[in-house]
């Protein structure tokens, strides 16, 4: 019965985290609502295992046609690398009582978010980035990998919103510059989830095939301007992941 919900779920994600960030708003509640009585880092770290290889197979897809300013991009990556190892550290340390919750907060605030900006980043300022901007590509780095590796899901819609705001990219390049600081962060935390054996990998590999081909068919959707229909579909099973999770945690 888990796989016959979790496959789909990771396929979805990886198409919608490829398309527009947060597959993990999809796969986190997902796995919470699926294994209750797994410990949650050990869902964390399967849904880091599953997610990195969708987020790689989709930052070569955008590759192939987006330009990036690698002069930023690299450092922010490393920077994001070394947050995301501590943030990683970090997660085994708190209850699942404390983390749900958390869950459902940010995944009320990220269907707000995604509701009230539709046409986030459609016009790319192609500036040429200064040392200024190599500095806050940093910062934001080490802020968004260590969330990433103590938290993680909306990762990719944080890094895309912040490439725009900061440095006026467009959607298509800010989500292939977050494609590749995203697989960075993923590593990162795996560094620390692998070792202490927080990957149930039962469930993890047959989600990262998963993913893999969501996130195929969600890079061309997005390059072929399909961003739409996806966007609402990312609302909808936001929703009904939203509901279910908030019964879990007060009304069981």
């Amino acid at each position: 019965m888990e796989y016959l919900y979790l496959i789909p779920i990771a396929f979805i994600a990886g198409l919608v985290d490829a398309a527009v960030g947060g597959g993990g708003l999809i796969q986190i509640p997902g796995l919470f609502a699926m294994l209750p009585h797994e410990a949650p880092s050990a869902l964390l770290g399967s849904n880091k295992f599953a997610s990195i290889w969708g987020t790689t197979s989709a930052a070569f897809n955008y590759l192939r046609r987006i330009r990036i300013p690698w002069k930023v991009i690299l450092p922010t990556a490393a920077t994001a690398f070394i947050g995301s190892l501590i943030g990683a550290r970090i997660t085994d340390l708190l209850p699942s009582d404390l983390i749900r919750p958390l869950i459902i907060a940010l995944l009320a605030i990220m269907l707000i978010y995604t509701w009230r900006r539709p046409t986030l980043g459609h016009v790319d300022a192609n500036r040429e980035l200064s040392r200024k901007d190599v500095a806050m590509g940093m910062l934001l780095g080490a802020l968004i990998g260590f969330y990433d590796g103590f938290f993680g899901p909306g990762t990719g819609s944080f890094l895309v919103f912040l490439f725009v705001r900061f440095f006026h990219f467009d959607f298509l390049r800010a989500t292939t510059c977050a494609k590749v600081v995203n697989v960075t962060t993923n590593a990162a935390a795996l560094v620390f989830f692998i070792p202490a054996k927080l990957v149930l990998f039962s469930y993890a590999i047959p989600m990262a095939i998963a993913n893999i081909a969501g996130a195929q068919v969600g890079s061309q959707l997005a390059l072929r301007g399909g961003n739409t229909w996806i966007r609402r579909l990312f609302l909808a099973l936001a929703v009904v992941l939203l509901a279910k999770l908030i019964y879990q945690q007060w009304l069981v």
